[in-house]
């Protein structure tokens, strides 16, 4: 075999080993090889064709061209009429029942005859698709355009990567198939964070993003963009001997030849079965990785299709049963700001009211202020309202026109509208916040329910149904008062009798007995954790110590960033915050205080004494006796750090049962790994010796 003969045959090889595993990347999303191996053999084709130009063919992976402009969109006249179908206005089951009914009528079925057979099939949220083959490689691909005429699109197609370039198997000399082109919701999610980070505009929805893609003149774009198609049928078809005789069967044959189908699609038989099928979609509707905006229902008989025939430009076989309108347009009357439970302040956009998502909306979220700017929507504007299933509604954008007069940017407020307090941003972050912390309303039930918690108070029975009627029954105005209570109010609340009053008042007295490290992690101070709580406590080993801090000084406490320093200032900042503090000291909430490490000293005990002093362990896997936060406690109370992950400052790692992926590279860095019985005799030990000095 002479050169060009051997560089044909490896050409050949290589277009159908590539056009394998891209099927297997983008349709069956199963890769059999890595990226840098189909890089490899998608550079070597690339050489041939470079060496061999006579070798480089139409439907070769090389030709999926990026970045090709055109002086504009030709027309392309469809073999074919793209005609499309009528839609059920009817949303709920009886639009099912209606569809069936007609059909039954067409075709002059009576109550005795079988019910027929659909296939019935998700409706996609994109743009319609032609795409025509020939001797199975794909030549053009075009638009709906008015049904007769569209768009060739071709340019921009082939640079999708799950629309094949060539079919399997033995193709029919001509076939067209249909279908959808659209934005997987992940793509559109990345698509957006991208625009954010280079402050590029961001995309409204998925549909109209695709659509634009499609249609562009330079599909340089195309590659940022991500598209992927369905197929749902087919157009001009020319010599195809064996063409299947349902339409179920032509869309599993349509995928024999590569194109990528929708496996969520099924044969059902009379109205039941599209109610059922209608009912099972809408349920599974969100958790979809694309929008859909309803079901198609098709006899599934291409006999019984072409009996029932058309009406004007509407096939009789076909309709489109939709769900209620994921997006609507409406006007923004005002902008309001919410505080939430952990004192977010979130602007709030009051809609005229408009039915969207099977609900009328009349509140939508705008996220935060930032988001607000870059949609650039003000008071007065026509906006688009997005509600899918139990999703928060969201303004997504606003209609592009002119405004007739002036309107000023929306501001945060300085202060918080529910309390009065200073709303703070923290350097690099998006969200504006309430400093008010204990004192502000909004931020009450989710403080209690802190306060409350194992790792903090430990107040067994004050869960989150509790917490709510003593706040709307204003018996708990701030976290004093639940010192206050008795078993007498308690008992008279919903679901709460004398004995479950009684053991929660028993669970507050025991609360009032602390430690100081508890007690500050409960205050619910911003970025304050368990262990800085605990660094804050070895640190100034007295409250008002911490409550007097200046940044500069916090910021000397191991774990103590700017962040976080900043946090702890502005919390006791406010007077009514400290004066919390106060009250409850003033219930009986009490702990034993220390001179704090500045003095050497930790309730007494000094903290080179202690038998972990300075130590960082690791725990993983299950200990026979121990649970994760008990062993977590007892290294902390011998003044050792639990940290999460290994490194080479790790002192020791305490390994139980199935222990993952720590302990393997404990042994890789050589770190002493300890079981149980180890950690506790490190906890009865002497104090370990110093660390050596690098």
């Amino acid at each position: 075999m002479d050169a060009s003969a051997a560089a044909a045959a490896r050409a050949a090889e290589l277009r159908a080993l590539l056009q394998h595993h891209a099927h297997r990347y983008y349709v069956l999303d199963a890769p059999q090889i890595p990226d840098a191996d189909y890089d490899r053999l998608f550079a070597e084709l690339q050489a041939i064709e470079t060496r061999h130009p006579q070798l480089r063919t139409p439907d070769s992976p090389t030709q999926r061209v990026i970045g090709q402009v055109l002086a504009g969109l030709s027309a392309v006249e469809h073999a074919q009429p793209m005609l499309s179908i009528r839609t059920e206005t009817d949303t709920t089951a009886a639009g099912a029942e209606a569809f069936d009914a007609r059909v039954r009528r067409e075709l002059r079925l009576g109550d005795d005859d079988l019910p027929v057979a659909y296939c019935a099939e998700l409706k996609f949220d994109g743009l319609a698709i032609n795409l025509r083959f020939e001797d199975g490689v794909l030549v053009q691909a075009s638009t709906r355009g008015d049904g007769h005429r569209g768009e060739d699109v071709t340019h921009n197609v082939r640079a999708i990567g799950q629309v094949p370039l060539r079919l399997f198997g033995q193709a029919p000399p001509v076939i067209e198939i249909r279908g959808e082109a659209y934005m997987r919701r992940d793509d559109f999610e990345r698509l957006n964070a991208r625009q954010r980070e280079s402050g590029a505009r961001t995309f409204i929805n998925p549909r109209n993003t695709a659509a634009g893609a499609i249609r562009q003149l330079d599909s340089a774009g195309m590659a940022d963009k991500r598209l992927s198609f369905f197929a749902y049928g087919l157009g001009a078809v020319q010599g195809w001997a064996q063409q299947p005789q349902t339409h179920s069967a032509t869309l599993d044959a349509i995928a024999a030849f590569g194109v990528p189908v929708c496996a969520e699609r099924a044969v059902v038989h009379g109205a039941a079965g599209l109610v059922a099928f209608h009912r099972r979609i809408g349920a599974a509707r969100d958790a979809l990785p694309f929008d859909i905006d309803g079901v198609v229902y098709k006899v599934d008989s291409i006999e019984l299709q072409q009996r029932l025939g058309f009406v004007t430009r509407e096939p009789r076989w076909a309709v489109a049963h939709k769900y209620p309108a994921q997006e609507q347009t409406t006007r923004l009357e005002a902008v309001e700001v919410q505080v939430g439970r952990t004192g977010k302040l979130t602007p709030v956009a009051r809609l005229l009211p408009v039915f969207v998502g099977g609900t009328t909306v009349s509140n939508a979220t705008l996220h935060n202020l930032f988001e607000l700017r870059r949609k650039g929507v003000r008071v007065g504007d026509e906006v688009i309202v997005r509600r899918a299933g139990d999703v928060i509604p969201e303004v997504v954008g606003r209609i592009p026109a002119a405004r007739a007069h002036y309107v000023r940017n929306f501001r945060m407020p300085g202060a918080c509208p529910v309390c009065g307090s200073a709303v703070l941003r923290e350097r690099g972050s998006v969200e504006h916040r309430c400093s008010g912390g204990l004192f502000c309303p909004a931020q009450r039930k989710q403080a209690l329910l802190h306060f409350a918690g194992r790792r903090a108070m430990d107040i067994e029975g004050l869960g989150e149904k509790l917490v709510d009627q003593l706040v709307d029954a204003e018996l708990v105005r701030g976290l004093p008062d639940l010192y206050a209570l008795d078993v007498a109010g308690l008992a008279a609340l919903e679901r709460m009798g004398d004995k479950s009053a009684a053991n929660l008042v028993a669970m507050l007295h025991r609360s009032r007995a602390t430690t100081l490290p508890r007690f500050l992690y409960a205050l619910g101070i911003r970025h304050v954790g368990e262990a800085t709580a605990r660094e804050l406590a070895r640190h100034f080993g007295r409250v008002q110590r911490v409550m007097d801090a200046s940044v500069e000084a916090l910021q000397q406490v191991p774990d103590v960033g700017p962040v976080a320093a900043q946090s702890i200032r502005s919390f006791f900042a406010q007077p009514h915050n400290r004066e919390v503090v106060e009250q409850l000291r003033a219930a009986g909430v009490h702990w034993e205080e220390g001179e704090g490490v500045i003095d050497g000293v930790i309730g007494g005990a000094t903290a080179e004494a202690l038998p972990l002093a300075g130590r960082t362990l690791v725990l993983t896997g299950t200990l026979p006796n121990l649970a994760r936060d008990d062993a977590k406690a007892l290294i902390e109370a011998a003044g050792g750090k639990v940290a999460g992950s290994v490194s080479n400052k790790t002192y020791a790692v305490i390994a139980g049962e199935e222990a993952g992926s720590k302990l393997d590279k404990a042994r890789q860095l050589g770190i002493t790994v300890l079981d149980e019985e180890g950690l506790r005799a490190l906890l009865a030990g002497p104090p370990p010796p110093p660390p050596p000095t690098p």
